[in-house]
């Protein structure tokens, strides 16, 4: 038996950032461990220049998702205003960049993906080598130091993460963990009014047979979500494993 951390998140928006190239800043469906990650450092109060707090953090825990609807896509097109490098020039604010002399503004053109109405659930467990309690990233979860949001700062949880402790012998067994629904009285009733999909997507790291100890039907990935710097936006590679099930399965 293991005891996990379970929580839902739920957004109108949420953006789960992917590698970005030039001006396109894509989302992908579902939380990554980098996401959940700053999500619990925002909780605990660890800032992004905290290197040791976010050692711990990083090494303290294992992550899975289980996508119940992964949301619509939305592109927002940007138009930004921002003065180019100037040697001996250091912008301090925002309204800095914009007071510069107008010759040296010029406009950077990029889109930004987000997810509309996507419903997560997350799995959390303690590694090893942990330093810190799963009874601490629970409370934090609901007493958070910073205020929490779903990838960006313009997509805050838009219901509670109700986190609780749970003690399951299969990490899916955590992952179907129900949970009050959003609308209506029953799951019955959440699914039709949200349009969940007729098929679930777990993701997980660790062990390809870990969700439900036989390993069948699993896909393998390489992902590169494992912050190692957060003042240098630097991250790197871990195994990712996949499994889509019916709905029918979803417990």
């Amino acid at each position: 038996m293991t005891e996990y951390l379970v929580f839902r998140l739920y957004a109108p928006l949420a953006s789960w950032g992917e590698a970005a190239v030039g001006e396109s800043r894509p989302s992908a469906t579902y939380p990554g461990r980098s996401a959940i990650i700053g999500l619990l450092g925002a909780a605990l109060g660890v800032r992004r220049d905290d290197d040791e707090g976010q050692r711990r953090l990083r090494d303290s825990v294992g992550i899975a998702i289980k996508q119940r609807s992964p949301g619509s896509l939305m592109r927002d097109y940007h138009t930004v205003q921002v003065p180019a490098s100037q040697s001996k020039v250091t912008y301090r604010t925002r309204r800095d960049e914009l007071s510069a002399p107008r010759k040296v503004i010029h406009t950077i053109l990029s889109s930004r993906d987000y997810r509309c109405d996507g419903l997560w659930t997350v799995a959390v467990w303690l590694t090893p080598q942990a330093e810190l309690t799963l009874e601490e990233l629970e409370q934090a979860l609901k007493t958070p130091y910073f205020t929490l949001y779903l990838g960006r700062k313009a997509c805050p949880p838009a219901a509670p993460l109700a986190p609780r402790r749970e003690l399951c012998s299969r990490l899916q067994d955590a992952l179907d963990a129900g949970f009050p629904p959003l609308c209506g009285k029953d799951e019955g009733d959440e699914r039709r009014a949200m349009r969940l999909p007729d098929s679930v997507v777990y993701a997980w790291e660790g062990d390809a047979k870990a969700l439900d100890g036989n390993g069948h039907g699993v896909e393998s990935s390489e992902v590169w979500d494992v912050p190692l710097n957060r003042r240098r936006w630097q991250f790197g590679p871990r195994a990712e494993y996949r499994r889509i099930v019916q709905a029918r399965e979803d417990g």
